[in-house]
């Protein structure tokens, strides 16, 4: 499983024997079952969580009980709750596991030492909260300008493997839409 995120790491930054291994000594393996919970509203997140193996989804529950997906995460990707892991605050999100997945795992002081003492991860750190910004800046823009139809194929673009991989039911409320919508516009896009 740490395998995987040694490639990873090999692939975007150079790291000396001496640095792979420390960032190895503080990654804790965590497997988890389809839909076992990864996080749960009102626990505080507490680590950088990066994904091996399968997927998961982040996700609100109202007060009449639907689920409001936030996102979600596979292979290769980070997930966690930012706010929560810097105010400390109880989340007010879960995150679920979507297939089996094998996450890595480092709690928040130790990845701050990871930062502070290997300049290569660092700077990769702060490339990804860069990129994950304008996702999200771009995210908003999609959710109050674009059509239902724009937003699915938005999505299907930009995340090809999705469309196959996750629920329809919870690619709707990720895009903000009811089910019956999404149906409507994935038949009409197959007439097309």
């Amino acid at each position: 499983m740490y395998d995987i995120f040694h490639k990873y790491l090999e692939e975007k930054i150079t790291l000396t024997s001496e640095e792979s291994e420390r960032i190895r000594s503080f990654a804790i393996l965590k497997k988890l079952r389809k839909r076992q919970y990864l996080l749960q509203e009102g626990d505080v997140w507490q680590y950088h969580a990066f994904i091996t193996k399968g997927c998961v989804r982040t996700y609100s529950v109202d007060d009449k009980g639907n689920e409001h997906v936030i996102g979600f995460a596979s292979e290769n990707w980070w997930t966690g709750d930012r706010e929560s892991l810097l105010s400390g605050n109880p989340s007010r999100f879960n995150i679920d596991a979507l297939e089996d997945s094998e996450i890595i795992l480092f709690t928040n002081a130790n990845f701050e030492l990871l930062c502070s003492e290997i300049p290569a991860f660092n700077n990769l750190i702060n490339t990804i909260l860069q990129r994950s910004f304008v996702v999200a800046q771009n995210r908003i823009e999609a959710a109050l300008s674009y059509t239902a139809e724009e937003k699915y194929l938005n999505f299907v673009n930009k995340y090809p493997g999705f469309a196959t991989r996750i629920p329809q039911s919870m690619i709707a409320s990720y895009l903000g839409m009811t089910p019956e919508t999404l149906s409507r516009i994935r038949s009409q896009i197959t007439r097309k």
